[in-house]
């Protein structure tokens, strides 16, 4: 299989986990900020770039959710090793990743791509509008970090909720296609 751009970027975007999280450890912020932004912009990109040229495929409908989550995940790891966010919230930001991760699986398997909706939009969204404060902001005990925090918590739990409602009633609010080649 020839691998077309969109896939490359998400591929792309698989292979900045490990710089990104080392940059987080034990780097400059600001080149972990600049490798993250590289990450999103790339997500932004790739899904853009194959609906307008109309390329989509299913490798691309399930690693690109994969590799948003590999690079979210391992961004809160990492700041969660440096004390920059509660530990619970990364778990259960893991958590629901992991399950709506099942989910797709689950329904790959039946023949069918439970494909984003707008929450889990909002949710990418609000993940990576926290990640970049958590890197950038100087006190991240802040009442309004800790808010913005919480409310990445609440959108996070609210999406994987409304994908295991979709994954249960096919008519749900998360749309069910067929997977194509």
């Amino acid at each position: 299989m020839r691998m077309n751009l969109p896939n490359a970027l998400t591929v792309g975007r698989i292979g900045l986990v490990p710089a990104l999280v080392l940059l987080l450890l034990d780097g400059p912020q600001a080149a972990a900020s600049a490798v993250f932004a590289l990450g999103a912009l790339s997500d932004v990109l790739d899904g853009h770039i194959a609906r307008s040229r109309g390329i989509v495929t299913t490798f691309g409908k399930l690693m690109d959710p994969l590799a948003d989550k590999l690079l979210s995940g391992a961004a809160f790891v990492a700041l969660a090793a440096n004390g920059r966010v509660a530990v619970w919230i990364v778990a259960v930001i893991l958590m629901r990743e992991a399950a709506v991760s099942a989910l797709r699986w689950w329904a790959k398997r039946r023949g069918e791509v439970i494909a984003a909706n707008g929450l889990g939009k909002a949710k990418a969204a609000l993940q990576t509008v926290t990640i970049f404060v958590l890197i950038l902001v100087s006190d991240p005990g802040a009442a309004w970090v800790e808010t913005l925090a919480a409310a990445t918590v609440a959108v996070t739990v609210v999406s994987g909720v409304a994908y295991a409602l979709a994954a249960r009633h096919p008519r749900g609010p998360v749309a069910r296609r067929p997977v194509t080649p």
